[in-house]
């Protein structure tokens, strides 16, 4: 469907300009060669040469396409709002009609000295806003991003409320892969869940040059792996494969309560997805158009990450440490813990803070950092501090990757696990399949089907499969409070948006503006 449109679009293009070309003195097959045709239809709308260049910038291309086509239907008298709007969104039509028909003269721009206001305010008003948006947009694409973290999974190396920058060329700015898109609207129109994108178009993944590549223990931003299908219910806050994995726990659960034999873990996968795509509206999202989630880079293509006892060893050591690293800690008490003293001593957020009382005593669950732990011991009501270590196999409804009653892994004991790299083969079988499946399927795009104990790839049985991009595995820094790899597997290359810059502006939500809300320290920092 992209092809066919990009089709029609050129064309449409090369036809008008063929034909339009000659009446404004220049040549007709002027109007054939691509690029430089708009270097002539720049010199024809009287517009600096240079606005051609912008062309070459995808997402950017699209506004400045929609500027040429203002400009070419006023050069030649088409300066009605109906004309213009003909123009500006379906150019392919509307300049080949016009061409085609003698009264079709070149008048040339408006002379705006003639006129006695040379520009009115709607018109001053307007020329800011298109280049604001023109300027904006290249910034956003392809250098900065700003961005607000919204929770506390990266604590305290990033905190609620922190506004930051992401250098996109930290890694090399992604090509829009979605180009038709409405300005500075990420996924969807806001208060709504109407899309701010058209997938007429859709470009290959391409990653211009940039500073470098992620490197072990970056802060990156990318696009949410397991956001391609999006329950609207739900959004980011609970993905469609973890419903689907939720419900396929329960259908399991009823027929063993009906003391039903159990049937094949494809049957209940097929039946849930089913009827939650019935029951539930959903969108289905392109890879720049999903979720952004900011973590640390922990494993990089090739290296084996082990989780054990809620310590990360990556290649066999044990992984980086960041400054105010976090656990969830189990805290009992013989009063009650004053939480805005928890908030006030040690920053504990308030919406993390759980706790309920036990007969005598009170049990808290809450983050902190490990180098508050023995501060916090020594509170006087305080009797125990604990790591909440989370035990292997206590997932039943095997809600952490690989997603599979093969495994029973939990947060703090996971893998080993070897992170797939770019050219590298591995074996396929039932066992590992689970690991895999999601890469092959829906990441890079191949059928796979499952069928009497064997594995086929795009219909042919397949023992083996050679990646064919780099994946990455991240985690938060506030290791039990984070949705990460953990729970949904690898990030693959063409999900990485940039690197976190720095930190512009820090607000703390849970507290007053006169009562410590601007965090000035953290103003203009770089995270580490």
């Amino acid at each position: 469907m992209s092809y066919i449109i990009y089709a029609i679009i050129l064309i449409g293009y090369f036809v008008s300009f063929y034909m339009l070309f000659p009446k404004a003195g220049r040549k007709s097959w002027e109007g054939l060669i691509p690029l430089y045709n708009f270097y002539v239809l720049s010199r024809i709308i009287q517009r600096p040469w240079w606005w051609c260049l912008l062309l070459i910038l995808p997402g950017v291309n699209i506004i400045m396409l929609m500027v040429y086509n203002s400009n070419l239907a006023t050069v030649f008298g088409k300066r009605e709002l109906g004309e213009q709007a003909f123009a500006v969104l379906l150019p392919f039509i509307a300049f080949p009609a016009w061409a085609n028909k003698p009264e079709m003269k070149f008048i040339g721009q408006i002379d705006r000295s003639l006129l006695k206001n040379k520009k009115g305010p709607a018109r001053e008003w307007g020329d800011a806003i298109v280049f604001a948006i023109v300027a904006a947009s290249i910034i956003r694409t392809y250098f900065l991003e700003a961005f607000t973290i919204p929770t506390g999974s990266m604590e305290k190396s990033l905190l609620i409320g922190d506004f930051l920058f992401v250098s996109k060329m930290a890694y090399g700015p992604k090509v829009p892969q979605t180009p038709l898109s409405i300005p500075f609207f990420h996924h969807s129109i806001p208060s709504s869940t109407m899309p701010s994108y058209l997938e007429w178009i859709e470009l290959p993944y391409q990653r211009l040059p940039g500073f470098g590549n992620v490197e072990r223990n970056d802060i990156v931003v990318f696009n949410y792996p397991e956001g391609d299908t999006v329950l609207l219910e739900y959004q980011s806050n609970r993905s469609y494969e973890q419903v689907v994995r939720d419900q396929v726990y329960l259908l399991r659960q009823r027929d063993a309560e009906r003391g039903i034999a159990e049937r094949p873990l494809s049957v209940y996968e097929n039946f849930a997805r089913r009827t939650i795509k019935e029951q539930m509206p959903y969108v289905v999202r392109p890879v720049d158009k999903r979720e952004h989630y900011i973590k640390r880079c922990v494993a990089l293509p090739g290296d084996e990450l082990k989780v054990e006892g809620a310590k990360l060893y990556i290649n066999g050591e044990t992984a980086f440490i960041p400054n105010d690293f976090q656990y969830k800690f189990n805290i009992t008490s013989t009063r009650p813990l004053n939480k805005q003293l928890m908030k006030d001593s040690f920053d504990v957020n308030l919406q993390d803070f759980q706790g309920q009382q036990l007969g005598e005593k009170f049990m808290y669950n809450f983050p902190l950092p490990l180098s508050e732990m023995e501060a916090v011991e020594k509170l006087a009501s305080v009797e125990s501090v604990e790591i909440d270590v989370t035990p292997s196999g206590e997932s039943p409804n095997r809600m952490f990757f690989p997603n599979s009653y093969d495994y029973d892994w939990s947060p703090d004991f996971f893998g080993p696990i070897t992170i797939p790299a770019k050219g590298t083969t591995v074996a396929l079988n039932a066992h590992s399949l689970p690991l895999y499946k999601r890469i092959i399927t829906v990441y890079e795009g191949h059928s796979l089907q499952e069928k009497d104990g064997n594995i086929f790839i795009d219909g042919e049985l397949a023992t083996d499969y050679t990646f064919a991009m780099d994946y990455y595995f991240m985690m938060g820094d506030s290791r039990h409070n984070s949705a990460d790899s953990r729970f949904w597997g690898f990030v693959p290359e063409n999900h990485i948006v940039g690197e976190a810059a720095f930190i512009w502006m820090s607000l703390d939500p849970e507290k007053g503006l006169f009562d410590g809300k601007i965090r000035f320290d953290r103003m203009f920092t770089i995270p580490e």
